[in-house]
């Protein structure tokens, strides 16, 4: 147990530095450190422990196969991204035929969605990411978190609004007014046509 605490505290970059090493360590440390924020993530997603923590080992093994050869900026953003995508491929899985759910979170996003089907697609899919990067740089913070909250660790608006000190109703509003910004942003940067 005393090893597991003292790992919990190793900087990202000695942690990054063990996964090039090729230390099983690697895992025991991003597990310590990251664990609980993909089982979050995956969670908030799938709404089952146990889907969950398959997704969290599921992560543990999708970072030991990519680092290297990536090297993260940010381990913690690097690690909910595998969790997330994990969790919704899972949850795509198991809810082919049924549109329940995010139904609600994909109708919010629907007119600001751009698929990435081909190459062409994916590369804009990535300058895309960079644009809304930009954009919600530029929004203050609190707003910034809800909208991130909402649409990147797919937290149900009751739990935030409980997070922000507001209502229900005070979040859909941000959100829906963010949303509204995003789309005239991403109009003048190209992205939506009507």
């Amino acid at each position: 147990m005393k090893a597991l605490l003292e790992v919990k505290f190793l900087e990202d970059e000695e942690i990054i530095k063990m996964f090039f090493d090729r230390s099983e360590e690697a895992i025991k440390a991003v597990n310590s450190k990251y664990g609980a924020l993909c089982n979050r993530v995956s969670l908030n997603i799938l709404h089952s422990s146990e889907d969950a923590k398959e997704c969290v080992n599921d992560t543990m093994y999708k970072v030991w196969e990519t680092i290297p050869p990536n090297k993260p900026k940010s381990l913690s953003a690097y690690l909910a991204k595998i969790a997330r995508n994990i969790a919704l491929d899972r949850y795509r899985f198991s809810h082919r035929k049924k549109r329940e759910g995010f139904t609600e979170l994909f109708e919010e996003t629907e007119d600001i969605y751009i698929g990435a089907d081909t190459v062409a697609q994916q590369a804009e899919g990535k300058a895309l990411g960079e644009a809304i990067s930009r954009f919600l740089r530029e929004l203050p913070e609190k707003k910034r978190k809800m909208f991130l909250c909402r649409y990147w660790l797919c937290e149900d608006v009751d739990i935030i609004a409980e997070k922000f000190g507001s209502n229900k109703n005070a979040v859909y509003t941000a959100l829906s007014l963010i949303r509204k910004d995003l789309k005239e942003y991403l109009k003048k940067e190209g992205f939506y046509v009507e």
